[in-house]
């Protein structure tokens, strides 16, 4: 058996402009049998998460209604990665408005969404010694709660479904990877 192989996109055509993402369809060819498939796939900006710790030791996180799933959603704060921007810089800015926490921040690594739909990365920047320094300054439409939990209380939140964004859960993986005593 052969082993996989990157295809050819021959053409492809936008379907769908949806403000925060595009929808494209794309013809593709296989490289070594000819044949042709056709995908859609959805471009979207990078998107971060940041994950501020408190000098005490506490996780803030933010509480939102998530419109996809039609569910409340306790998740790291974090938002789209404007273009050009460092994930680093996205995420202090993003926590700041979230939140109205700021701290010293560290890029801890990335990953892909849903690489079979989705060509962009989600970023995930520890953000440590986090104190509150200002107002939050939310979007229109934007509605968040603000809590502080003990790394041990969002495990046990993930565990009972309460903390249930895929990313989110991706950035707690990723926070005990780095921060093993935390925990």
């Amino acid at each position: 058996m052969e082993k996989p192989a990157a295809w050819a996109v021959r053409h492809e055509a936008l379907q769908a402009d949806c403000k925060v993402f595009q929808v494209f369809k794309q013809v593709c060819q296989h490289p070594h049998d000819g044949r042709e498939g056709v995908f859609f796939t959805v471009r979207c900006a990078d998107w971060v998460m940041a994950l501020p710790v408190t000098a005490e030791g506490k996780l803030v996180l933010v509480r939102q209604y998530r419109f996809g799933a039609q569910a409340l959603s306790w998740e790291p704060p974090g938002g789209i990665v404007d273009p050009g921007e460092d994930p680093v810089a996205a995420a202090e800015r993003e926590l700041t408005e979230e939140t109205g926490y700021c701290g010293t921040a560290s890029y801890l690594g990335g990953c892909s969404p849903n690489p079979a739909i989705f060509n962009n990365r989600a970023h995930f920047v520890l953000v440590e010694n986090c104190t509150l320094a200002a107002a939050q300054n939310l979007d229109a439409n934007e509605e968040l709660e603000v809590g502080c939990f003990t790394p041990r209380e969002a495990e046990r939140m993930a565990l009972a479904g309460k903390i249930h964004h895929a990313l989110a859960l991706t950035a707690l993986f990723y926070l005990r990877a780095a921060r093993p005593g935390l925990f």
